[in-house]
């Protein structure tokens, strides 16, 4: 059994790596993590590519003005395009910070009793 040093406070802890990977709160961390990054990842991929697509297949549908000719389609859907990272990124971001922080010290604190 492996043990592996951590702290609290002044006090030293040692936390069995054994005892982490079979609580099953572990294996339901590990579980939506990788849910939620898959599925935030295949979706980043699907506007990527399909902007990639309409600049490919569809150049004049993005040369589309909008407006007086200020702004053209290809403008706004580049713009979704990184707001959407930015907005994917918050997401799991949130996520972690909240509901995967707080699984993780339960997860440590009972490996530590």
């Amino acid at each position: 059994m492996q043990r592996k040093p951590g702290r609290r406070g002044n006090q030293v802890l040692h936390i069995s790596m054994d005892r982490i990977v079979r609580n099953p709160k572990y294996k339901r961390l590990v579980r939506n993590r990788a849910i939620l990054g898959g599925s935030l990842s295949v979706l980043t991929l699907i506007i990527y590519l399909g902007f990639i697509g309409l600049i490919a297949y569809k150049p004049d549908f993005l040369a589309t003005p909008i407006g007086d000719n200020v702004t053209t389609v290809g403008i706004l859907v580049g713009l979704f395009v990184i707001l959407s990272a930015f907005v994917l990124v918050a997401i799991y971001v949130m996520r972690a910070n909240t509901a995967y922080d707080r699984l993780n010290r339960e997860i440590i604190k009972e490996a530590a009793e």
